[in-house]
């Protein structure tokens, strides 16, 4: 149940934003909505409010702004009103608002949580600056084995007071293979862990557990210049890993609805903050492939966009339909695949 809550939070806040960018740059331009729709298929739920109507559909696979004059049959009363008789800069922005939208979703998300959780506080010399509290255990190893939990803070090894990481790290690198008594704080408890660090190559002793960053909390100006930079880097990650895979210089890793909530569930089990930086990634991954020249998304209806603003009329109306159709059909197959292959890989874990 956790999942599936988990799943219609972050597939739910990813689809509203992305269509609330068309809606609203649609509106600024004095295009006429007709239907604001959150999924495919049959509606389940619909919401009439002036010439507009808000709809919940069946298949929670994405959703739709429909807008007067995109389709070529449609008989329109105020031509003025029209998405094809908007000067061709002001329809560009109207169809990549969905994308921008989800870019300032993902900065918002970030932000928030710079700003109630924090950011890793540093050193003078530019490290993160490190706690006593375990932040991640390695499976099968001594602390796993013994007990340790992430989110137990260390206070004492051998009865000794801890006050800083570097002191655990030096008691325990020097004690592999003795047992050891660790003292640690778990939800407002004491506890006792014994546990024998085994020795690595160099021979000092290892117990398998990471520590948790010191945070520190941002005001809400750097909070937003913070999430904005985060932003572009992963933008920049992207295109640098889609361009790496065109080339053929890094494998095809591409995950469908599947994989999608199968690393939601993984984030929620960590907890919120976690699902919220996955749902932070997505959104950017979201913006980005539909501004992909692929028939059926935003990034093809700017190509025809491209081509009209330079040849000084559109392309026909039937025509780009058709191929956005063609695009729409190739596009589900494609899901399945991914869908079929993801299964496989699920399965095989």
């Amino acid at each position: 149940m956790q999942t599936f809550w988990a799943a219609v939070f972050v597939f739910g806040l990813l689809i509203i934003f992305h269509e609330l960018g068309h809606f609203i740059f649609a509106k600024a331009a004095g295009i006429k909505v007709h239907e604001f729709s959150i999924g495919f298929g049959p509606r389940l739920f619909t919401l009439p409010r002036g010439e507009t109507a808000y709809n919940l559909r069946l298949l929670p696979l994405g959703g739709f702004v429909r807008m007067a004059g995109m389709d070529p049959e449609e008989k329109i009363e105020d031509e003025t009103r029209s998405f094809n008789n908007k000067p061709v800069l002001h329809r560009m922005l109207v169809i990549s608002a969905g994308s921008l939208m989800n870019f300032v979703l993902a900065i918002l998300i970030l932000a928030a949580i710079f700003m109630v959780q924090g950011v890793p506080a540093l050193t003078p010399e530019g490290l993160p600056r490190l706690t006593t509290v375990v932040d991640k255990v390695v499976p099968e190893s001594p602390a796993e084995k013994a007990g340790l939990q992430p989110g137990d803070q260390i206070i004492a090894i051998n009865g000794r007071e801890i006050e800083s990481w570097e002191q655990v790290t030096e008691m325990i690198n020097t004690r592999p293979g003795q047992k050891i008594l660790l003292t640690v704080r778990r939800t407002g408890q004491i506890k006792e862990i014994p546990v024998i660090p085994q020795p690595d190559e160099q021979g000092n002793g290892k117990i398998g557990v990471y520590p948790a960053p010191e945070l520190q909390r941002l005001d809400l100006f750097s909070a937003l210049a913070a999430g904005t930079e985060y932003t572009v880097r992963v933008t920049a990650l992207i295109i640098n890993f889609l361009g790496q895979m065109i080339a053929g210089k890094a494998p095809a890793d591409v995950g469908g609805p599947v994989r999608i909530v199968w690393e939601i569930n993984r984030a929620a089990e960590f907890g919120f903050f976690s699902l919220l930086q996955l749902a932070a990634f997505l959104s950017v991954n979201l913006g980005l492939f539909n501004l992909l020249p692929i028939p059926a998304l935003d990034g093809s209806r700017l190509v025809f966009l491209v081509v009209e603003l330079f040849r000084g009329r559109p392309v026909d109306p039937a025509k780009e339909n058709f191929i956005h159709l063609i695009g729409f059909g190739l596009l589900i197959l494609l899901v399945v695949i991914i869908t079929y292959n993801d299964l496989l890989q699920l399965f095989q874990r």
